[in-house]
């Protein structure tokens, strides 16, 4: 996977950060998770959770 390509910048969206290719989760948040310790699976299972 290329991620440069999964992230965009809208500055309709998110106040112009980076974000996840057709979501509004900033960049820095992910970051943040994955620096806090969370797990890819912890975070898209919070995801999934959350849209549900």
């Amino acid at each position: 996977m290329n991620l440069p390509e999964r992230v965009t910048v809208d500055p309709l969206q998110c106040g112009g950060r980076p974000c996840i290719q057709g979501m509004r989760i900033r960049v820095c948040d992910l970051l943040g998770l994955l620096g806090a310790g969370e797990s890819e699976n912890e975070i898209l299972a919070a995801l999934l959770h959350a849209v549900s």
